[in-house]
């Protein structure tokens, strides 16, 4: 992002340095080693656990108020772009769905996510911004959001598609069973691990609402995987 005046820079940037420097004197080296090797993370952990990485968010976002988009976006980029360590990313992401920025979520955002999926590529990025962000906009603005979500799922990227097929984990009763079939269709054959977990977990969510629909769509595709059928039927059995 270019053209940004001095004191959208200054705002975004007071808050990427509190982060940073909230994140450091909270680091614990030793924990840090475990948590890099746990995640299978090239880049390194400073060793701050998530309840106080909760801690420090809840300090610091009233303190670096971020009204414009403009602003709050930059800010997040920021950390984003230029961590050292994952724990900044965490941040990054975290920060976008604070309370205090529900109305900074909207389609305009969606580039930022993608661009954080593709490159995050690994679970614990993809997953939270699967479910609690794209899931929320689909919600709010499915007009905008579907066909984005239907070229995801046929994205080579296996972290946009795996995106697509377990987006409406929290949609409940609201989710639109032709997208998500669709969805889980376009990846039906695929051998990824990430893929075949995604679909079992997006069944086994829904099923939560209506059991017979899961194991109907179980039987109606006898290509699913082993792993993606057992997920599916986990909780309710195969009927």
């Amino acid at each position: 992002m270019t053209g940004h005046s001095g004191a959208t820079r200054s705002e975004a940037d007071a808050l990427v340095a509190a982060v940073r420097d909230g994140l450091l004197q909270l680091a614990d080296p030793a924990a840090a080693p475990g948590m890099q090797q746990y995640m299978r993370s090239e880049m390194p952990f400073l060793g701050v656990p998530k309840p106080l990485r909760t801690q420090l968010e809840r300090r610091l976002v009233p303190d670096h108020p971020l009204a414009a988009i403009t602003t709050f976006e930059l800010a997040v980029r920021t950390l984003w772009d230029e961590a050292t360590y994952r724990e900044e990313r965490y941040l990054a992401l975290s920060i976008t769905g604070n309370r205090r920025y529900r109305a900074h979520l909207v389609p305009q955002l969606v580039p930022l996510y993608r661009d954080w999926i593709v490159d995050g590529a690994w679970w614990d990025y993809v997953d939270e911004i699967a479910a609690r962000r794209i899931g929320p906009l689909l919600d709010r603005r499915p007009g905008d959001l579907e066909p984005m979500i239907r070229a995801w799922s046929a994205d080579p990227d296996r972290w946009l598609r795996r995106t697509a097929i377990i987006c409406q984990l929290g949609a409940g009763k609201a989710t639109d069973l032709v997208l998500l079939s669709d969805c889980i269709e376009a990846a039906i054959d695929e051998p990824d691990f990430f893929l075949r977990k995604g679909i079992g977990w997006a069944l086994r969510q829904y099923a939560r609402v209506d059991p017979e629909w899961v194991r109907a769509f179980v039987r109606a595709h006898p290509g699913l995987s082993p792993l993606s059928r057992r997920e599916a039927l986990k909780h309710i059995g195969a009927g």
